[in-house]
Formats: structure tokens, sequence, C-alpha cells
């Protein structure tokens, strides 16, 4: 399968909704509540618009998913997967960690990933079998062997409230095993961090689709090991996930059962 105009269409409207998100960033004047805690900007619905139209212009046939617009039915196999604004509450209270992301997807099969950094122009994008790159270079995931020696990453779900308990339990976990465990706000990037070896695990519950189809692809084609927390391979729509480098998937599984 020849991707090589979905990758260029993807990498062109990331780019352009890059521009929106830096015209925005600390100029903010509406943002609206979806419900108690999660947030949308005046950005999030443009880079949205922006990236859908360049997508429609040069696949007019294909389903679009995205986080503000909902699914969009197309006419054949292809789905793409957008989040036009990963880390809302980040760039709404002007810290400079998210990202926009999206992907492709063939008959439920992620097969193209591309992630962008507005901020510091980080390009990280994959095809399925061709292997993860940042800014058209290889990466890898790290080779720490033991979870005492690797330094995590996780997320909060918007609804932590409901699932308090065992997001704490699993928290607090990890942190006594591991050398440290980070909270950027953004689980595309923290995907992406896995991938080329800044952490060495990231897991988090009550993730949506968009979150973390096009990471979930970057990491995996960085070599990572990509599963739900009870280690079932990781399928589009699966509401949990744990990415690490491999060497410390078993250990990250035992410390995330309850």
């Amino acid at each position: 399968m020849d991707l090589a105009p979905h990758n260029q269409t993807a990498i062109a409207a990331a780019y352009k909704a890059a521009e929106i998100l830096r015209a925005r960033f600390g100029n903010i004047s509406h943002v609206r509540k979806k419900d108690a805690v999660e947030i949308v900007t005046e950005a999030d619905t443009e880079a949205e618009k922006e990236i859908i139209t360049t997508i429609r212009s040069r696949f007019p046939e294909h389903s679009i998913l995205g986080e503000e617009s909902g699914l969009n039915d197309g006419a054949n196999d292809f789905r793409w997967v957008i989040d036009p604004l990963d880390g809302t509450v980040n760039f709404a209270h002007q810290v400079p960690i998210f990202c926009i992301s999206i992907a492709l997807v063939h008959r439920d099969e992620i097969v193209l990933g591309v992630i962008l950094n507005p901020v510091d122009g980080q390009l990280y994008t994959a095809q399925r079998g061709q292997g993860a790159h940042l800014n058209g270079q290889p990466i890898q995931v790290s080779k720490v062997k033991a979870v005492a020696d690797s330094l995590l990453v996780t997320g909060f779900p918007y609804h932590i409230l409901e699932i308090f308990e065992p997001v704490i339990i699993r928290y607090g976990n990890c942190l006594k095993a591991s050398q440290a465990v980070r909270r950027l706000g953004s689980a595309a990037l923290d995907l992406c961090y896995v991938a080329c070896g800044r952490f060495e695990a990231f897991w988090e519950q009550g993730l949506k689709a968009w979150d973390t189809a096009a990471g979930a692809l970057i990491a995996g084609e960085a070599g990572a090991s990509v599963t739900t927390f009870s280690n079932e391979p990781y399928n589009l729509g699966d509401h949990e996930i744990l990415v690490s480098n491999g060497h410390i998937h078993q250990e990250m599984l035992e410390l995330l059962r309850l």
C-alpha cells in the first residue's frame, strides 16, 4: 500500500494547524467547557477545520473522526483520526506542551501517524512496517532494562474523580518502583517521548481514539510494546494503554495490576 500521498497530506495538514495554534497561543479570548473539567478553545475548532479541509481536498471519499466534530462518514475503508490540539489545558494556561495528532486507519488497523509539536517544531511520523522518525531521522525506544532505572510518564483522565482510587494506586506503585514519574498533559507527546527513548514507559486510562491512534503506531514502529493493562494487544478504541520500551513491560504490567 503506497501511503506517500497520505503521509504528505497529513504532514501538510499538521503544519497548517500549527500556524493557527502558534498564532493563538497566549492569546485565547474564549474558553468553552465541554463539561465540568474538559475545555475547548477556539484554537481547537479552527485547527480541526483546517485539518479536515486539507484532508478533504485530497481524499474526499475518506471518513474523518475528529475530537471536536465527531465522525464524518466516507465511502471507503480509510478513516482519519485527528486531535487538533492534544494538551488543551496546557495550551489554555500558556504551558508550551501540546501537539497536533493525525492518524490514518485502514479497516481498523492504524497505518500512518503524524504528530507535530508546534512549539519546538518536532515532527514525529510513522507508517506501518517502515519504522518511526523524528524530523526525518529514525528513532528507537530506550534500552533500559529495569523499572528502577526508568523515567516513566502518565496522564490523569478528565473523569479522574470517578475512578480516583485505581488511578492513584497505580500511580503510587509506579512512583515507588521507578526513578520518577512525570505528568506532561499530552498523551500523544508522551507516546512520542517513549518512542524516542526519553521515557521508558507511559500508561493511562480513560483515553479516546484520537488521544492514542497516531502515537501508538509511532511508538510501536520505534520498537515499543503497546498493550492494554491486561497485556492484550492495543486496539483502536481501547480506553487504556501501556506503552514501554519492551524490556520493562512485564514489570509495568505487575505494577498496574490491581
